[in-house]
């Protein structure tokens, strides 16, 4: 199987995980509303997360075009578009896509002459154009070390500034979440991670 068949069938798993089997459970997630203790660990650290991306970008935002690559339900696309930045946000589940829309209907205001462009499919797809900045907060997470190189070079290609990402790390650390993860309903779980070694990611990131 070659590295574009692989992908495509992993976007094809996460896409029936995050628009069917859980969309409830992750807009529940990523809202105000009280959860359980794990799922209140899982929040802060997707919230620190996110802050994180986000200081690696430019305070000032304005005028320049960013991807947010695999948006979810719109927290780290509001933030950047609240710097001036004419945002893309897109994500391979339309459920998810929709209720982003809905709640950023009530957050968001342009002030900043920031805007949010919200459309479902694939992040890596070239009729979305280049960019100044690309985010991938968790949109890698679920694939090997090639697909995720292959994906980065892809938007390299079309990106004029920075691309800040997250990835699974191959540590003890990563095996503890994974136990932690076993606690959810089996409907709640997302598709399994694929942890990669830093240095093999790198290799390949400059091979």
């Amino acid at each position: 199987m070659n590295s574009t068949t692989a992908y495509e069938q992993r976007r094809s798993q996460i896409e029936h995980y995050f628009d069917r089997t859980a969309a409830d459970a992750w807009a529940r997630l990523t809202s105000n509303e009280p959860v359980g203790r794990i799922r209140a660990t899982v929040r802060a650290g997707r919230d620190t997360m996110r802050e994180t991306l986000l200081s690696w970008l430019p305070q000032d935002l304005r005028g320049q075009r960013v991807l947010d690559a695999g948006c979810g339900t719109g927290a780290l696309a509001l933030q950047a578009a609240l710097r001036g930045a004419e945002v893309v946000a897109i994500d391979l589940s339309p459920t998810l896509v929709q209720l982003a829309k809905d709640r950023l209907v009530h957050e968001f205001s342009n002030t900043q002459g920031g805007s949010i462009t919200f459309m479902s499919g694939d992040m890596l797809s070239p009729h979305l154009g280049h960019f100044d900045h690309v985010v991938c907060m968790d949109s890698l997470i679920h694939y090997d070390s090639d697909q995720i190189a292959e994906a980065l070079a892809g938007l390299a290609q079309r990106t004029r500034g920075s691309m800040v990402f997250t990835f699974a790390p191959r540590t003890p650390l990563l095996a503890l979440m994974h136990s932690a993860g076993r606690l959810f309903p089996r409907s709640d779980r997302s598709p399994s991670l694929s942890p990669v070694a830093h240095a093999d990611l790198l290799q390949r990131m400059q091979g």
